[in-house]
């Protein structure tokens, strides 16, 4: 079987890393797999050399020039791969595929990877979704946002936890705050920032850690300077060794408005550290936390409620501790093996159509 992930670009992100995983496993498995990148030439990732990563544009801006060019390559790439099953990962890469296989009959599956409420661009996407044979949702929440002949294509697959995982720290965690994610607007870093600093006039010796990168950091930076927390918050940066610098950390926090499912939040589950997140659509955070048992979750954008959460874990540490320990059994319900097993139960029967 041959596999062609389609994907913006691999420069780092939930999706790529899903794509990442998926890929390397199937490839153990005996597929052919190839990844192709609409818009962009950077891979964040370590992937098997069997790989094939294919460029096939770069961010238009707009052009309509640099569109067309890439649609002329994407299906001159298609059509030298008609027996290919195509997964499209993300609503617009779905969209260039579905224009780019028109009359060439190849199966596409497209994965929805975030809350669907959030895209503007509805109207793409019902045609990326119309001219796909399978969908995969990462919760029934996201599912249910579509029309009955939408969901009736749909297979729920939430995202796999890497292997490899460093081992579940077991001394005295530190008295620090991590975050992993993009610095974009979805994630409210802002809210996180508010709520640290109401928090740390508490617990004066803890500190915030910010990994990632992205348009908003500058204002972000002056956020803080702005709350008088600027010597208490570290950017970080893009880390690939981002879960060995955490797994000592007293509590990880995710603020976003709203998610698929993060990876993030899932692999500092994974390795024991003590999590907070805001219930946000669609869904995810609570597929994976029961609140007070495995970690916090608090409201969207309740600045108040992610402060005394934080709280509520500092001034209590054998709880956070255990906790954290609890959560670790995630790895079980989202192993790489149990996951990638149901993508390749999808793409089996794709195949036999």
């Amino acid at each position: 079987m041959r596999v062609t992930f389609v994907i913006p670009s691999m420069s780092g992100g939930g999706a790529e890393r899903v794509i990442s995983i998926l890929a390397n496993e199937l490839t153990k498995r005996g597929m052919e797999i190839s990844i192709l990148m609409t818009a962009g030439n950077e891979c964040a990732y370590e992937l098997d050399p069997a790989i094939e990563v294919i460029q096939m544009g770069e961010r238009t801006g707009g052009s309509m020039r640099k569109r067309l060019s890439r649609l002329h390559k994407m299906r001159g790439y298609l059509k030298t791969h008609r027996n290919d099953i195509l997964v499209a990962f993300e609503p617009d890469a779905a969209f260039w595929c579905s224009i780019a296989k028109a009359g060439l009959h190849i199966p596409m599956i497209s994965s929805e990877r975030n809350d669907p409420a959030s895209f503007g661009n509805s109207r793409a996407r019902k045609i990326a979704y119309e001219r796909s044979e399978q969908i995969v949702f990462q919760t029934e929440e996201a599912r249910e946002f579509f029309s009955a002949r939408i969901r009736k294509k749909g297979r729920v697959i939430p995202n796999p936890i890497g292997e490899n995982l460093p081992l579940p720290y077991t001394g005295k965690r530190k008295k620090t705050v991590v975050c992993v994610g993009r610095f974009e607007k979805q994630k409210n870093h802002g809210a996180l920032l508010k709520a640290f600093a109401a928090f740390v006039g508490r617990y004066p010796d803890y500190t915030l850690h910010l990994y990632g990168k992205g348009s908003l950091e500058e204002s972000l930076r002056e956020l803080a300077t702005r709350l008088n927390i600027e010597g208490k918050v570290i950017f970080e940066g893009f880390k690939n060794n981002v879960l060995h610098e955490i797994r000592d950390a007293g509590m990880f926090v995710l603020s976003s408005d709203y998610e698929g499912i993060s990876n993030s939040l899932l692999e500092a589950m994974a390795i024991g550290v003590p999590v907070i997140s805001t219930d946000c659509p669609c869904g995810g955070s609570r597929l994976c936390i029961e609140d007070g048992v495995n970690g916090y979750l608090v409201p969207v954008d309740d600045v108040p409620s992610l402060s005394a959460a934080m709280a509520r874990m500092a001034a209590d540490e054998e709880a956070a501790v255990r906790m954290g320990r609890k959560a670790i059994g995630i790895r079980n319900i989202f192993s790489v093996d149990h996951i990638v097993s149901q993508w390749t139960k999808l793409l089996n029967e794709l195949e036999k159509r």
